[in-house]
């Protein structure tokens, strides 16, 4: 009896010591980075977002505007790039020269690289992969190779389909926006001809993203799009999207009245984060009164988190913020 008292209490603490680790496992966090022009507020062109796993992978999305090249010290080490359309806004025609070196309600970007974008020489500075769906992988491919990258490091994941990287699981679902690349990316006689004559190319099907991460939370990034159909049927009811980040902006995009049906009515996440507000959204880290980004948060039913430039926010498996927020 002794004995058997003995290895039972073994097993006992066996038991304990795995739920422990279970739920150490679960409550660890996904880290949430804003990288805007103006540390702590969201200013009009902020787009990017850098995305940590429990596991150490770190995966930027929109590079944008508003990082300051591969040498901003906010990026550190980047496992991976996501670009949701080529749209110099997002794709990075421009940049800052320096994080707080212009104005939140009236941004600059004085640093041309429309012949390369942000997007590449981030991604090739970092030895990163770009992860992107459509027809956008060959493009970028040729874009890292003229700087002396591999194209291989450009690649494709497609709707349905899902690729990893470290312990993040990607894939790409269906935006409905446009996905013109300019003349001046692309280059030579045919960019010429395209900037001539006022169109661009034609790179596929915009895309908005589904990642999920190591601890089971799963996150969908909607890129630019207007209302979709697989909002319900793909991100809510086959990937249970528990955190959202949303666009705002109106005209371009979904307006906050738009996007807060989305997150009230089609997908239901725990929470959001508003993004492409296209507007001077906060003052001193508060939201300004008449905004769309005001009206976005009081019209959702979900804890709405804004994006300060710099603040990060950690979000357990269910897609609540549980620090930063």
């Amino acid at each position: 009896m002794k004995t058997r008292g003995k290895w039972g209490g073994f097993a006992a603490g066996l038991i304990t010591a795995a739920l422990a680790i279970g739920a150490s496992a679960q409550a660890q966090t996904v880290k949430v980075t804003p990288l805007g022009a103006v540390d702590g507020e969201f200013c009009p062109l902020d787009r990017a977002m850098i995305f940590e796993d429990p596991d150490g992978t770190r995966i930027l999305y929109d590079t944008g505007r508003t990082v300051a090249g591969p040498d901003d010290a906010r990026l550190g080490e980047i496992d991976a790039v996501l670009l949701s359309h080529m749209h110099g806004d997002h794709l990075g025609d421009r940049h800052i020269e320096a994080v707080n070196a212009t104005e939140c309600g009236k941004p600059s970007f004085p640093v041309d690289v429309r012949s390369v974008s942000n997007t590449v020489q981030i991604a090739h500075a970092k030895d990163a992969l770009i992860v992107t769906g459509s027809e956008m992988p060959g493009i970028l491919g040729r874009k890292l190779e003229s700087i002396g990258g591999d194209p291989e490091k450009s690649v494709l994941v497609r709707f349905g389909a899902s690729r990893m990287v470290g312990g993040v699981s990607i894939t790409t679902v269906p935006a409905v926006h446009s996905n013109g690349v300019s003349g001046d990316f692309l280059g030579g006689p045919l960019g010429e001809m395209l900037k001539s004559s006022g169109v661009t190319a034609y790179a596929g099907p915009p895309t908005g993203y589904v990642l999920t991460f190591s601890n089971g939370l799963s996150v969908y990034l909607s890129g630019d799009t207007g209302i979709t159909a697989e909002q319900d049927a793909v991100v809510r009811g086959h990937y249970g999207a528990k955190l959202v980040v949303m666009n705002i902006g109106d005209t371009y995009t979904t307006g906050p009245t738009e996007a807060a049906y989305v997150i009230n009515d089609l997908i239901m996440p725990a929470s959001v984060i508003p993004s492409h507000a296209n507007e001077w959204a906060t003052d001193g880290g508060n939201v300004r009164s008449g905004t769309r980004t005001e009206a976005f948060i009081n019209a959702v039913s979900v804890p709405a988190h804004v994006p300060l430039s710099g603040k990060t926010m950690e979000f357990d498996s269910a897609g609540v913020c549980s620090a930063g927020c």
